[in-house]
């Protein structure tokens, strides 16, 4: 499945959330136990340009730190102009047969690249609304299309950005289902 135009619809979201930041927000914690705001969304920005990169280095290590995203004066044009870098670099439908290197996770197709992000996408856009205390509502398919796409990964992935699965009764919503899935309380303020 392409999963492009679904990225791009939560990449979107994602960015209106984060118009919404205040510098003073910037120091709060997140669900991500490791990351403050400013953290999370240097991750979102290293992850934007360091996927990008990724398209034109090939199987090989590209010269972009998956870690050293910055966010420069304005954290909100930081992460708009990163993600547009990454829109422009997954444009081209030849793309997504594309073998690329992905950070820790090795050589993939551009499509499977694509799905990682929607992921990262979805999941960390409701992060950064849930620590600055504003709506998330991703449209249902787009949460379910994460959710599903999310569940090929095992669920014992302890890391920075998704942790152990949190255990939620079978008619949470999709969206929480996915956060949960990622390792969220879906309750968490």
């Amino acid at each position: 499945m392409d999963f492009r135009e679904l990225d791009r619809q939560a990449m979107k979201l994602t960015s209106e959330v984060i118009g919404q930041v205040r510098p003073d927000q910037l120091r709060l914690p997140t669900p991500c136990a490791d990351w403050t705001l400013h953290g999370l969304l240097r991750h979102l920005v290293s992850e934007d340009l360091g996927f990008a990169a990724a398209t034109t280095a090939g199987t090989g290590l590209s010269d972009v730190d998956w870690n050293a995203g910055g966010l420069g004066p304005d954290p909100v044009a930081g992460y708009r102009r990163a993600a547009a870098g990454y829109v422009a670099a997954f444009e081209p439908g030849s793309v997504l047969d594309r073998p690329m290197r992905i950070g820790v996770f090795g050589v993939v197709p551009g499509s499977v690249a694509v799905t990682m992000h929607f992921i990262d996408t979805v999941v960390h856009g409701w992060d950064v609304a849930r620590t600055i205390g504003v709506p998330y509502t991703p449209d249902e398919r787009i949460a379910a299309a994460a959710l599903k796409a999310m569940r090929r990964f095992p669920s014992d992935r302890p890391t920075a950005a998704f942790d152990v699965q949190v255990t939620v009764p079978d008619d949470t919503s999709e969206l929480d289902k996915l956060v949960a899935y990622a390792g969220r309380d879906p309750h968490w303020t």
